[in-house]
């Protein structure tokens, strides 16, 4: 078994661009999206053997890799920019956070004696990961500091829900009819839907090294401030620092102005992913117990039932609640996808600010969720 960091960073990093060419290259794979192939790889080669489930790499990707991720995604958010995604896709996207927020509180009442004194964390992070993506499930485990061994099993269960919620969001406008997509989402341009479709893969503008240079200062100190203030006031949580520091220097026109921080950041992102799914050893998830994915099944069943109920009586389209559910539960890469091959064309640019909205808030609602289960529980 390959155990050298040198040749597991090696290993992992062709995983990423194995992922990224299979999604441009086969229709199945750009549905099912890069970041979770690169999972579904990273557990392929960790639980045949061919890499170990626990190295140092992954530990530094958990740490330092995935929250300078997050600083280089949320650099790319403009807060003005939401409006773009208009009342309804807005709505839709606020009954989905409530009904994962509802989902993680409920199972957290059901499952907390099967799965233990840690159950309060999980409760906020896959409230975090099902607002927003899975940028936030690992920026919370970090805040809770959750054990290796439930954190492993927890990503695992993630990879398959998200997967699964994919499939079942793609199907559900064809099996409840498909409406038109005559609502106003918020589309301004061609051009404006396709730069932000693209940003977590390519720049709009060539990124000169004074960008690359600039992007890392500011993910170091980004990262070195919201440590000091995490020590300085421990009442409020370093991740809590991170977000609200990114989004407050994201709104500075010269920060606007530096390319490729938001595919810097994706890459990143994929790196971590691959190793989380390396140290998904099947062995390690049926050791602690099926509670777990039980746990983000019934999530992701109330997340469901509460956006497409409410949807349903609220008149919003099929086709806005199900990228609207995507942007959720996957992120905006999801939504983009969801939208793209359902041709929902009006609903890209909405569906991926919706997403990145749920990069920003997140983190907050999961640590409202976290904390409060903590003190019913």
């Amino acid at each position: 078994m390959i155990s050298s960091p040198i040749t597991i960073f090696f290993i992992l990093s062709l995983c990423v661009v194995l992922a990224i060419w299979l999604e441009r290259k086969y229709r199945t794979f750009k549905k099912l999206g890069a970041g979770a192939t690169v999972i579904l790889l990273g557990m392929l080669l960790s639980n045949v053997g061919f890499i170990p489930g626990d190295n140092v790499v992954y530990d530094y990707l958990m740490s330092t890799g995935v929250s300078g991720a997050i600083v280089l995604i949320l650099l790319g958010v403009n807060l003005n920019s939401i409006k773009i995604a208009g009342p309804v896709m807005l709505k839709a996207f606020l009954i989905g956070a409530f009904g994962t927020a509802a989902g993680s509180s409920i199972m957290a009442f059901l499952l907390h004696t099967s799965i233990g004194p840690e159950t309060w964390k999980l409760a906020g992070q896959f409230t975090g990961t099902y607002t927003g993506g899975g940028v936030n499930f690992a920026a919370l485990a970090r805040a809770f500091d959750t054990s290796n061994d439930l954190f492993t099993a927890a990503i695992a269960a993630d990879v398959i829900l998200t997967a699964f919620w994919l499939i079942a969001c793609l199907a559900v406008p064809v099996i409840l009819g498909r409406t038109g997509n005559n609502e106003n989402s918020g589309v301004s341009s061609v051009n404006d839907t396709f730069t932000l479709e693209k940003s977590l893969y390519s720049s709009k503008h060539p990124v000169q090294i004074i960008h690359f240079a600039s992007l890392v200062t500011l993910t170091f100190g980004v990262l070195w401030i919201a440590r000091l203030l995490g020590t300085w006031i421990p009442m409020l949580p370093e991740v809590l620092w991170q977000t609200t520091i990114v989004l407050l220097l994201a709104q500075i026109p010269a920060i606007k102005h530096l390319s490729g921080s938001a595919m810097l950041g994706n890459y990143l992102l994929l790196l971590f992913l691959a190793s989380n799914g390396a140290k998904s050893v099947i062995a390690n998830i049926v050791a602690i117990g099926p509670g777990v994915f039980y746990y983000a099944l019934g999530t992701v069943a109330v997340h469901g039932i509460i956006i497409f109920g409410l949807g349903y009586l609220f008149r919003i389209n099929i086709g806005t609640l199900a990228v609207a559910s995507q942007a959720n539960i996957g992120g905006s890469s999801s939504a983009m996808a969801m939208a793209s091959a359902r041709g929902y064309g009006d609903k890209i640019l909405p569906g991926i600010a919706v997403g990145l909205l749920g990069y920003a808030v997140g983190n907050y609602l999961g640590l409202a969720i976290g904390y409060t289960m903590q003190n019913i529980l």
